[in-house]
């Protein structure tokens, strides 16, 4: 009888009781039968990863083939650190893709369920949710940040259709510690930035000129402000746009103050904040008997941890100072109502967001226009100087 375990619905001690050998899958999109895998590769029990959700050929959002190689390797590579040794591919094209300890299994697929092809035209912002697959504490799946981020962009894109289109949640990202926390996953910082931006230069190379990169983990804060420089930088008629963290901004902090539980210190990671997103978006993945509080943050006043970072000290710290269950935080105070109460409060945010993109983009390029009309750029201005 087949048994699969879904990788990312596990918390990070169940994959410690994983045996090393189990076949781990990785499906480059989605569609293909899980049985029919299995019987390919002559194996009743699969550890099924998160799906690659673009980035390969035919996907709404390819990249080279020399970068999708880097990303698959970095995967697996969180997986061999971990000292899992079955890996596999499952790809409905003939390229060999991974290295030489992972197998690839070419099986045809459904399309019936793809992403619908982006516009790709200035009327809408293309969001990019970017969440993780990293351990959240013993109570949390290791797919928290992809589920909240996921729900979030979905829901913004329901809100203002004709303003903006989202690619699906990339379920990977960066995290610098995964050494004493069994589960977490890392694409390291220069794959994850060279990744997204090729697909971004795809994009932009069909039309698409606003982007919004939207973060579901903390980790991925600093390489997506890169990614936004980076993209200015080679495409200067392109807006794209980053924030630190979803529930963060001009509404989510206050929405936050007025219905938390927790003192400060009690939303770090898997805490009050993502305990109650999730208690609302997927509560039968919820180990609830399992939470342990950890507020205990090693605070100081330039540096400290809660949902939104204080402090004007950015450090590397070592996570086990912190925590031991790999939590930071009160998860035990969350409540699925609050969990409601901020997704209701984030997607305005976020609509607010992707509203004030288009207003950048739209009096900026008229001002350009009007700039171009009239002759004007820094030389001719310099030259007008009397100073000089």
């Amino acid at each position: 009888m087949l048994n699969l375990i879904h990788y990312d619905q596990l918390t990070w001690p169940e994959v410690v009781d994983l045996p090393r050998d189990i076949p781990f899958i990785l499906q480059l999109g989605d569609g293909y039968g899980l049985s029919d895998i299995a019987q390919a590769i002559n194996e009743q029990k699969l550890c099924v990863l998160p799906t690659l959700p673009y980035g390969w050929a035919g996907s709404v959002a390819p990249v080279s083939e020399t970068m999708l190689k880097r990303v698959i390797d970095a995967i697996f590579n969180g997986l061999r650190q971990q000292g899992f040794t079955n890996f596999w591919i499952v790809y409905s094209g003939s390229t060999i893709l991974a290295a030489d300890d992972v197998k690839q299994v070419t099986k045809g697929r459904s399309t019936a369920n793809d992403p619908k092809p982006l516009f790709a035209t200035q009327q809408r912002v293309i969001l990019i949710p970017c969440g993780h697959t990293e351990q959240h504490g013993y109570h949390l799946p290791l797919s928290t940040d992809s589920v909240i981020i996921g729900a979030i962009a979905d829901s913004t894109v329901e809100a203002i259709p004709d303003e903006a289109e989202t690619l699906p949640t990339l379920p990977y990202g960066v995290s610098m510690y995964h050494d004493s926390f069994a589960g977490t996953l890392n694409l390291g910082g220069r794959v994850f930035e060279d990744f997204l931006l090729e697909v971004i230069d795809g994009l932009v190379a069909r039309g698409a000129d606003r982007f919004y990169l939207m973060s579901g983990h903390g980790g991925n804060g600093s390489f997506l402000h890169n990614v936004v420089k980076y993209a200015g930088d080679r495409h200067h008629h392109v807006f794209a746009a980053t924030t630190f963290l979803h529930t963060s901004g001009h509404l989510g902090a206050p929405a936050i103050e007025h219905y938390r539980k927790s003192a400060t210190g009690g939303m770090g990671h898997a805490g009050e904040l993502e305990t109650a997103y999730l208690l609302h978006l997927r509560p039968e993945l919820c180990k609830m008997e399992r939470v342990v509080d950890e507020p205990n943050f090693i605070s100081t006043p330039n540096y400290y941890m809660d949902w939104i970072e204080g402090g004007a000290l950015i450090m590397s710290a070592m996570w086990e100072d912190d925590t031991l269950t790999g939590a930071y935080g009160s998860g035990s105070l969350a409540t699925a109502e609050n969990g409601e109460r901020w997704l209701k409060v984030a997607i305005e945010e976020k609509v607010a967001h992707v509203q004030e993109i288009h207003e950048q983009s739209g009096r900026r390029i008229q001002r350009r226009a009007e700039q171009l009309a009239q002759g004007l750029t820094p030389h001719s201005v310099l030259k007008k100087q009397t100073w000089r």
